[in-house]
This record gives C-alpha cells, structure tokens and sequence, in this order.
C-alpha cells in the first residue's frame, strides 16, 4: 500500500527561528500581562530560552516598539530585582468592522487585546446596494482610524464581520441583507483606501460574523477552562459558531456554523434562504417580536421592549420567549449529540432574554442529550459575556497575526 507524505516545509534558517522565538517572548509577555507582571527571567522559564536569548529578543521587540518595560519586580527569590515588561498601549493594532442588519461597530484593539476605540451607528442595512453599505462602513472605519491615530495606535489590518456565507474575500450568501456573491474585501478597501489619500492601504480580510463572536468569547470572555463550545447568537437571524479545543471549526469552506438554517418543521414559515421552517424563523429577533406583538422596525429597541413586557410577566411575550427557547433547545441538543461540547453560549440579544429562554431550553437539552450531562442548572447552558462581541473578535483577529509575526508588523 502506497504511504500519502505529507509535504514538509523548507528548513528553519537562523533568521526564521529568531522570527519564531520574537513571536514566542511576544505572546509570554502578553500572557503574563494578563495575571500579573512579566520579567525576563519568567518568560525564560515560560518559553524554555536562556535569560541572554530572551534579553535579546526583548531588547528588540523594545526597540520595535512592541514592549515596554517600567520598574522593578521583586520575585521573592535571590537576586536582582527584574523589571516589569508590557505589550506595548501604542503601536501595531488591529480594526475590526461588524456589518450587520440594522448597524455597524467598528472598533480598534492594541496588543493586549483591549478595546481602545469603539463607533456604532445604528442603520437599516436591509435592502440597500452592498457597496453602498460597504461604503458606509467604510466611512466609520475611516473617522475610527482618525481617533486611533490620536491615541498612536496604528492599526495594520481590518477583519470584515459579517452576517452570512463568507468565503475567499466574498460574501457567497447573506440572506438578510440580500446579497449574494459580494466582493466584500475589494470593495471594502477600495472605499477606505479612497477616503484616507495619501495614507498606505490596509489589508482587508472577512469572517462570519458569529465566528469572530465566537472566538471574541474564547478570548476575552469568562470561560475559564471551557476549550469546547458551540455558540449561538441571536441578531435578526440567529448564528452559530463552534470552537473545539481552543480551534475555530470553519469546515470545508468555512461555512461550519449555520445552526439558524437547520430546519425545525419542514412545514413551517418561509425563510429568507429558500427553505422552511428553520430555527431563525422561530428564535431569530424578526420572529420573536411577531410572535410577542411588538414592532420590530425600531431594531434593538424591540428587543428593549420585549425584555420589559417579559419582566412585566405579559403574557405574549413569555411565551413568545419559551417557544423560542423550545426550538433553540431542540436544534442545540442536536449538535451536542453530535460534537459534544462542554457548553452552549448564547449571545447577542439572547444574553439579556436568557431567564425566559434559558428554562424551556434546558428542558429539550435535558430530554434530548444522551449523554445525560445536561441537567438543569448544570451550568452548560450559559450567557455570553459583555466583553465578547464580533468587532472586537475581528480586531483581535488582526493582532494574532501581529503576535504570529511581530516582524512583519514592524513600523519602518
């Protein structure tokens, strides 16, 4: 039997392996950052380099302006005191933009992964020319870049949020927005790149928009030591995304995730794709407020309605609430059984409605798991946290690649 070999990149010369090791103190410092202070000597023993080597790669990525140092740090051990080492609050930074059906966020995030800069206009998308929302966009993104510039941020690339198929630069499909076949990176820079002249042009990648919530929650979010999830978030229609391990799970071409398009009665209400009965025709944000009897044209402030009626004990809208939770249980128990998880995240408007939508999914989660894990009350089933959203997980995206790489990020 023939053996398949899989085909193996060109040897590590010296200067690829300083690359790697200036990624690798980059990221220790980053991470030690976050639970309490870097020295030289602990990102020594984090990353298995000499204290010479990692000295050396400090003093450059200082040098490079991607860390700073400040103080001294008392270990508790002999020896000289260290100094304290920080990823740097100017610099390299990353933009990210969420399109969605009724608004924009853009956002910029340093190094450390906080978002410093953040502008949201509220716009109904629905209906419009792609290039004219793109456009839109673009002209936020633009007064963004202004304001991160006055903070000495420099943002080196944009991640597209958006809400549909999204493959090769393009949206294939996005049926609440009515675009298929978008040219969405193209036209995105081309706007940009026409509204800031003389400035150099910043590279544009896309992602569904739930994926970038998704990864947002794995990394800032409070998680803890969950690695495995499906995410579900609920906008006009309702996303999904699922993280294993730690990985983001894109498919084969990376349209894994579309959990509101699996069909829940085949007999059911016509969906914007084509088919019947899918779960966003039951627990997206359209069909939730028809179903409480409230307007939906006013967007989030709908959602802001049907949380008050639900608290007020209104009828209508608890059981608008527990059907929705109903369906959702039953469509999620199905990619429990199949992936198995340790948790279900629910974001978007879903965060704030869980009380009501929390019990009645549970319930299917509980009758329908065979792994008898998902009791009630388990703790499986959770909210998302405010510090995860899809701009701030597409700007995030950006900075990965600034640790991945820091060379290649370095100002001129």
């Amino acid at each position: 039997m023939k053996s398949i070999l899989t085909p193996l990149g060109p040897k590590a010369d010296k200067d690829t392996v300083r690359r790697h090791n200036l990624s690798l103190v980059l990221r220790a410092v980053r991470d030690e950052g976050e639970s309490g202070e870097a020295t030289r000597a602990g990102v020594s023993a984090r990353v298995g380099l000499t204290r010479a080597a990692v000295s050396s790669l400090v003093e450059q990525l200082m040098e490079s302006g991607f860390l700073t140092e400040s103080g001294k740090t008392f270990s508790g051990q002999a020896g000289r005191p260290g100094t304290a080492l920080k990823v740097a609050r100017t610099g390299p930074a990353g933009l990210g933009v969420e399109i969605n059906i009724d608004y924009v966020s853009v956002c910029v995030v340093d190094l450390a992964g906080t978002g410093r800069v953040r502008q949201t206009e509220h716009l109904d998308n629905r209906g419009a020319p792609a290039g004219e929302v793109l456009a839109r966009a673009a002209r936020i993104a633009a007064r963004t870049l202004d304001s991160a510039r006055e903070q000495e941020l420099r943002p080196v690339g944009a991640t597209l949020a958006l809400p549909g198929l999204v493959s090769g630069g393009s949206v294939r499909q996005a049926p609440n927005l009515g675009w298929n076949e978008v040219p969405v990176e193209d036209l995105f820079a081309e706007a940009l790149t026409a509204l800031r002249p003389g400035n150099p042009v910043l590279p544009v990648a896309s992602e569904n928009e739930a994926n970038l919530a998704a990864l947002a929650e794995l990394w800032f979010g409070g998680l803890g030591d969950v690695r495995s999830f499906l995410y579900l978030t609920g906008e006009i229609g309702v996303g999904g995304a699922l993280v294993l391990g730690g990985e983001l799970l894109r498919g084969a071409h990376g349209f894994a995730g579309e959990i509101g398009h699996v069909v829940v009665d085949p007999d059911g209400p016509e969906c914007r794709c084509g088919s019947r009965g899918c779960l966003e025709q039951y627990a997206g944000q359209t069909a939730l407020l028809r179903a409480a009897g409230i307007d939906g044209s006013g967007g989030g402030a709908g959602v802001v309605e049907l949380e008050r009626r639900a608290r007020a004990g209104d009828g209508r809208a608890v059981a608008a609430l527990t059907e929705a939770g109903r369906m959702l249980g039953r469509v999620v128990s199905g990619a429990v059984n199949l992936v198995d998880p340790d948790a279900v995240v629910l974001g978007g408007i879903y965060r704030g409605l869980m009380p009501w939508l929390s019990p009645p999914a549970d319930e299917e989660l509980t009758g329908r798991v065979v792994s008898g894990l998902w009791s009630p009350g388990s703790g499986r089933l959770r909210a998302s946290s405010v510090a995860g959203d899809a701009a701030r997980g597409a700007a995030a995206l950006v900075v990965q690649d600034v640790l991945a790489d820091p060379v290649a990020y370095a100002e001129p």
